[in-house]
């Protein structure tokens, strides 16, 4: 069974920062890449930032120069910082992890729960 788990949401004024990790775990054999997504109200669920596991990353335009995605290899985590914080960055923001599990030869989508990120103005 492979789990990833979100911690670091919560509420910031405009202008703010945080910082969310997503931990995977379980029987993984192999992680390509991490990313993260983020869904707000009766929008669609959108790419954040990915980073695979050779360390490049992408970002969506919306938050390069404020948000910066990293990942720990050894600990199967992924991190993204977020500075300078908008009322718009407001959303659920969920990791997803590409990944083979021992069990599998394939490697699939795997989501967490999802933390929410509330931006104040």
């Amino acid at each position: 069974q492979v789990q990833l788990v979100e911690s670091g949401g919560g509420l910031v004024q405009a202008g703010g920062s945080l910082r969310l990790s997503c931990a995977a775990s379980g029987s993984i054999s192999s992680i390509v890449a991490m990313g993260w997504y983020r869904q707000a109200p009766g929008k669609q669920r959108l790419l954040v930032a990915e980073i695979t596991r050779g360390g490049s990353t992408n970002y969506a335009d919306s938050v390069k120069g404020r948000f910066t995605i990293s990942r720990d290899n050894a600990k199967n985590t992924a991190y993204l910082q977020m500075n300078s914080l908008k009322p718009e960055d407001t959303a659920v923001y969920y990791c997803k992890g590409l990944l083979r599990s021992v069990a599998d030869s394939a490697f699939h989508d795997y989501w967490g729960q999802g933390t929410q990120v509330t931006v104040s103005s």
